[in-house]
């Protein structure tokens, strides 16, 4: 007979490091859509609307240049090249690199073009240098599929800039999950996001200012893209490091650029102020024994397989912290150490979740006759024993 055990389990260090006080203040912010999560843990900090797919203006920007990285990456584009400008690309207006057609530009500078001057001319030139059938439509489908692949399901991408355009949506979350993805694959390249000032051949010094507002504020902002149409409002997908910890946010639909920034300012604060990373349990650390059928032994230890680390509210948890081993049993040897047999959910005030893999901390071979005869009768007495009801 296999039944589920949820059994809740008090851990004295978790409770050491969280005193009895009251949760996390929410951010109540002004954005229309807003997604922040940390990136070293993994916890969302805030979601609003954001699965809903929107205008992302500019911010859009940032899939065609992982798409650029994942060209120089794999050989595809050389970071020295020098592609054509096409009279398609210098005829987009709006924020712009001031290329001419025909002329012939470095992806080295196209990419500073997009990334610092937010360029939708040098966007159209990296677009048309990828695209399958040299198209910035074409480009457009393939930004379209990487982005399902991503795991980025509320995204479709009509261009490579983000003029406005019927069908051309994301969502904060895809964005979020793209900067993610930014970050964590391109290391070499990612520090091109923290340059505040890129000015191209002596053209247009007055257009030579990264746009984000964070950028060189002492809060570890080092990324990534704004964006603004009338159709979108503004936003920004913005990045900060301080000490070990990273977030990442989306915000959109603010009213002007000064309340992005100031948003985007209150919102890194926020998370860094309110939350605190705690390590709560080690690896190798055994949380329970569980029932063996027919094995050598009569138990295994259940154990975390990693070091957890959770992301707490600095002022404590007003309900504390309740954690629960889950697993279905008791297991049937053989079982094999490390094999995964529950999991350990705690739950914490306002936050979502946490779930952790429990393993088994040793071998358990078959047990012989006399083991099996054993619980043989153990399944027998289950089913048939009398009940206290019955007794009655």
């Amino acid at each position: 007979m296999m039944l589920i055990l949820r059994r809740a389990f008090a851990m004295a260090m978790m409770i050491a490091l969280l005193p009895l006080a009251v949760a996390a203040q929410a951010f109540d912010t002004r954005a229309s859509a807003a997604y922040v999560f940390d990136q070293t843990t993994g916890t969302i900090l805030l979601s609003k609307d954001a699965d809903t797919p929107l205008p992302p203006a500019s911010m859009s920007k940032l899939m065609t240049i992982y798409m650029a990285f994942e060209a120089v990456a794999d050989g595809r584009l050389r970071i020295d090249e020098k592609l054509l400008v096409s009279q398609h690309a210098m005829d987009y207006g709006g924020s712009t690199m001031f290329l001419r057609a025909g002329e012939r530009i470095s992806v080295e500078d196209l990419l500073r073009g997009v990334i610092v001057l937010s360029g939708n001319d040098a966007s159209a030139v990296l677009a048309e240098a990828i695209s399958i059938d040299g198209t910035e439509a074409g480009f457009a489908r393939m930004m379209t599929n990487r982005a399902r692949e991503m795991g980025m399901m509320n995204s479709a991408f009509v261009n490579a800039n983000g003029w406005p355009a019927v069908g051309h949506r994301m969502s904060m979350k895809d964005l979020g999950i793209l900067a993610d993805r930014l970050i964590a694959d391109f290391p070499t390249y990612y520090p091109l996001f923290s340059e505040q000032e890129f000015m191209f051949d002596g053209r247009a010094p007055s257009n030579s200012q990264n746009r984000n507002p964070l950028l060189g504020l002492v809060i570890g902002a080092d990324g990534l893209k704004t964006g603004h149409t009338s159709e979108a409002g503004y936003g920004l997908v913005g990045s900060a490091k301080q000490g070990d910890r990273r977030i990442i946010f989306v915000i959109t639909g603010l009213d002007s650029a000064i309340a992005r920034a100031q948003e985007a300012e209150k919102i890194v604060k926020w998370a860094f102020r309110q939350f605190a990373q705690k390590d709560v349990v080690r690896a190798g650390t055994k949380l329970a024994d569980a029932a063996v059928w027919m094995g050598d032994q009569p138990t295994v230890g259940l154990t975390v397989a990693e070091d957890l680390s959770l992301l707490v509210p600095v002022l404590g948890i007003a309900n504390g912290i309740s954690a629960e081993i889950v697993y279905e049993g008791p297991f049937t040897a053989p079982i094999t150490q490390g094999q995964q047999l529950g999991e350990l959910v705690i739950t914490l005030d306002g936050l979502p979740e946490t779930r952790l893999p429990l393993v088994a901390d040793r071998d358990v071979a078959k047990g012989g006759f006399t083991e099996r005869l054993r619980t043989a009768a153990m399944v027998l007495w289950q089913r048939f024993a009398p009940t206290a009801q019955d007794a009655a």
